[in-house]
């Protein structure tokens, strides 16, 4: 492909300026049109829709590429989230159902990272444990993705609903734009507030949620999350 995609650069999305008032929220998993724009009327600013064939939330089980690129609400941008696909295939998706961000959350090399790169905005999903050395595992991706998003260590590849210790990123200057993840709920508002009081969430970027806010795969409880984005949103 030749030219770069232009929803994408149309649409890629600040980056966190100093004294930023409000957190962005992440709402991944997405399987609804009407859903995702209640979303947007949320003021939320990421839908994540999954094209791993292997998730429960797998969206071209539920929606084709025409209606995905059909949904334009004010301000949320659409996030693709692939998993080890071949580059063409993730670069065909981003046209068809006009995406704003491909998340990978695979097994991805820093060279496979950077040829989407040139394409559309990255974020390199990285999944941890307690004892990992986050600045190692992130090194060789600094310079290519244009953010992280840090998420739970599992048996697979996808959300296994379930926090990691984030005392691993704590004092950390991470030096990229992230997107926090893993099995955060409708009770985590205040380890959200105590997080923001560590230096290293200067680069907290969005709040990444998903299956804590459904009531099955796919589906989200919308009354929840109204509650939850607007506690969020006066952290």
């Amino acid at each position: 492909m030749e030219e770069q995609n232009q929803d994408a650069v149309n649409n890629e999305p600040d980056a966190p300026s100093k004294g930023a008032r409000n957190l962005r929220l992440k709402v991944c998993g997405m399987t609804s049109a009407e859903q995702v724009l209640e979303l947007d009327e949320m003021g939320v600013e990421f839908a994540g829709f999954i094209f791993y064939p292997n998730s429960p939330r797998y969206v071209f089980r539920h929606m084709p590429a025409a209606e995905i690129k059909r949904i334009k609400g004010k301000g949320i941008n659409k996030v693709g989230v692939f998993v080890n696909a071949p580059i063409d295939e993730v670069l065909k998706t981003v046209d068809a159902c006009g995406l704003y961000l491909v998340q990978l959350h695979g097994d991805e090399t820093p060279k496979y990272c950077e040829k989407i790169a040139d394409y559309v905005t990255v974020v390199k999903a990285f999944r941890l444990r307690a004892e990992d050395n986050v600045l190692w595992k992130v090194k060789d991706y600094r310079d290519i993705a244009d953010m992280f998003l840090f998420d739970t260590e599992g048996a697979g590849y996808g959300g296994s609903g379930k926090k990691f210790d984030w005392n691993v990123l704590k004092g950390l200057s991470i030096g990229k734009p992230f997107f926090l993840s893993g099995g955060i709920g409708p009770e985590d508002i205040d380890l959200i507030k105590e997080f923001k009081k560590d230096p290293v969430s200067k680069d907290l970027f969005a709040i990444d949620v998903n299956s804590k806010f459904e009531s099955s795969p796919g589906i989200k409880n919308m009354d929840t999350l109204r509650d939850f984005i607007r506690s969020v949103k006066q952290v």
